[in-house]
């Protein structure tokens, strides 16, 4: 067989676990169907904080692994695209979150006072802040950098990467629905959009679990990323004019100066949501090989990437 492993997916979390494991010494290919820079995880915000993952207690201690990798990784923002950076979740209560918070350096409640905006609560917090596109091409060149080989293909199954490779990684995502099949996938819609920096330089999120609107903003090097959405079981893919104007103006409630920023454009992503939570699970293929489940990592898929990638590097070397 030409490869050890095939990992079917190129966003973050099938780049990360390809280079955790051609670390490892294995000989690993990338099959994905968009060029990396254009998965749904190049659309992502991206803080690193666990929204909207479960299970709680496993999606805790993999996002503290990956905080401590995203440490490591901001000492050089420049080639890997992740910084520390200063902001505020606001209607959140330390006492709420799960024990994993305890554990997060410098993460505070705040004085009803110094939350800004119309809210009365919320954390302060100085965390990783990930610019996806330029983190996305430096987990690929790190990947090659290990021997690995990328490549752009469209799959209909697991069947052609099992003739190729003992083991096959699923990190498809949303697509894992039909390719699977796995029902329990629910791909949850959310639409950003990119202004002009109005000279904002903390980050700030308003994000209920449970409902389909959030309030957000991530100071990105040449861009300001406001957002959001959360829609369950919408997976239109056009920018929604309407949806994009209420973002701005939630937005400028904490900031006014949002409201005159110049947009820059429009980003619609579909999270891969499952009911049940994340799918990491190995199941044998035909013929001795083997099928290692890796998806369903809802909002978190950044945050949690590090840990999870280290737990589906387990399946694959069992």
């Amino acid at each position: 067989m030409e490869s050890d492993v095939i990992v079917v997916g190129g966003g973050v979390v099938g780049l990360t676990t390809a280079v955790t494991l051609a670390e490892r010494g294995l000989r690993v290919r990338v099959w994905s169907r968009d060029e990396v820079t254009a998965t749904t995880s190049a659309v992502a915000g991206a803080l690193w904080w666990p929204y909207r993952i479960e299970p709680v207690a496993e999606a805790g201690a993999r996002a503290l692994a990956s905080l401590r990798v995203y440490g490591e990784l901001a000492g050089d923002p420049g080639r890997t695209g992740v910084r520390w950076v200063d902001g505020v979740h606001a209607d959140t209560v330390l006492d709420g979150l799960g024990a994993w918070a305890r554990e997060v350096p410098g993460l505070r409640q705040l004085p009803a006072e110094e939350v800004p905006g119309p809210y009365e609560v919320g954390l302060a917090a100085r965390l990783p802040l990930i610019d996806m596109p330029v983190h996305l091409m430096w987990l690929r060149g790190r990947f090659e950098a290990a021997g690995g080989v990328v490549e752009r293909r469209v799959v209909s199954g697991f069947g052609e990467a099992a003739a190729r490779a003992r083991v096959v990684v699923d990190c498809t995502g949303a697509a894992a629905r039909e390719l699977v099949p796995d029902p329990a996938v629910r791909p949850v819609r959310g639409q950003l959009v990119l202004v002009e920096n109005p000279g904002i330089e903390e980050w700030f999120t308003s994000a209920d679990a449970g409902s389909s609107e959030t309030t957000n903003f991530f100071p990105q090097p040449g861009r300001l990323v406001l957002g959001g959405t959360a829609e369950e079981g919408d997976e239109r893919l056009v920018p929604d004019p309407a949806t994009a104007a209420a973002i701005v103006a939630r937005c400028a409630r904490v900031r006014p100066e949002i409201a005159g920023a110049r947009v820059l454009g429009h980003r619609v992503g579909l999270r891969p949501a499952r009911l049940g939570g994340v799918r990491i699970e190995a199941v044998p293929l035909p013929g001795g090989g083997r099928l290692v489940h890796h998806y369903g990592h809802g909002g978190a898929g950044v945050t949690v990437s590090w840990g999870c990638a280290e737990r589906a590097a387990e399946l694959v070397e069992a």
